[in-house]
């Protein structure tokens, strides 16, 4: 068998914004470096109504907005304000802490419009984990794009087929957006010592098995794994090496107990900078859950 577990994310409808959260599992906590993933929507947001997250801080791991269809707009305590379409990267690397929101630009309120992308948080090396924390927009038209046997990849971090990333990381990470025509083939790269697949739409097999929509196969290390398609499809591939222990505790990620109890404290205390022009925030749960997409 190429598939060492297969995941069926947790579904959370939170006001006719649906998220499906596959990591961190109970029993599989991270893929490489890969600690979160959730797909956001695909959900239709009527006029007059938008995607509002709060300000809320992180530490030590960087997050990673890909959208497939829709827009959102980042503001964050290092004065950033930035919207992110289809095809773009933000990558914001939390390090010491950095405290941002995410909400609909003003002209997806004003009409029906369509959020639909992936959410991913990555743990960083511990190294790295105290960091300055940074932000970087990534225009769509900078990340490779290619086409093998019909199918068009694009690199989102790491490197695959002989393309780069131009995506600033911290350790060995892969990370594909895969359209594949129907009848189309694609073989997973081996380079990396842990993989997984999700799928996005129908249509989509592994090795032959099909894989159903919004799940995530985890690949057994070193498997040849062949992605094929009966349809049009649409996966996405993460991946990379193992970092070694790490804790999650609501935003807070750390490969140190403490500095998460430090991290709580701080927002607790409002020793975190806070987001120009953002008059609100979450406050600390007093019991985290996995109630808000971006939590």
């Amino acid at each position: 068998m190429s598939i060492l577990q297969l995941i069926e994310p947790e579904i959370k409808d939170l006001g006719g914004f649906i998220a499906r959260r596959s990591l961190p599992y109970p029993n599989h906590q991270m893929v490489g470096p890969f600690i979160f993933f959730d797909q956001l929507g695909p959900s239709v947001l009527p006029a007059g109504k938008g995607i509002d997250v709060r300000p809320h801080p992180h530490i030590n791991l960087a997050t990673v907005t890909y959208l497939f269809e829709g827009a959102l707009m980042h503001r964050d305590s290092l004065g950033t304000v930035q919207e992110i379409q289809p095809g773009a990267v933000n990558w914001m690397t939390a390090g010491t802490g950095i405290v941002h929101s995410e909400r609909s630009p003003d002209a997806d309120r004003r009409q029906e419009a369509t959020i639909h992308g992936i959410q991913t948080w990555v743990a960083l090396p511990a190294e790295h984990e105290e960091t300055d924390p940074e932000f970087t927009h990534y225009p769509a038209e900078v990340m490779p794009t290619w086409a093998e046997n019909g199918v068009v990849i694009k690199l989102i971090a790491g490197q695959a087929s002989g393309y780069t990333s131009p995506v600033k990381v911290f350790s060995p990470i892969l990370y594909l957006d895969m359209n594949l025509s129907a009848n189309t083939h694609f073989t997973i790269p081996t380079d990396y010592s842990e993989r997984a697949v999700y799928g996005v739409t129908e249509g989509l097999s592994l090795n032959d098995e099909p894989l159903a929509p919004y799940h995530l196969a985890i690949l057994e290390p070193g498997s040849e794994v062949i992605i094929s398609s009966t349809a049009d499809a649409r996966c996405v591939v993460i991946g990379g090496e193992p970092l070694g222990d790490h804790y999650k505790w609501w935003n807070f990620v750390s490969s140190r107990p403490e500095r998460i109890e430090q991290a709580k404290a701080d927002w607790r205390d409002g020793h975190f900078a806070t987001v120009p022009d953002e008059t609100e925030s979450i406050p600390l749960p007093e019991v985290v859950t996995e109630a808000n997409p971006f939590s």
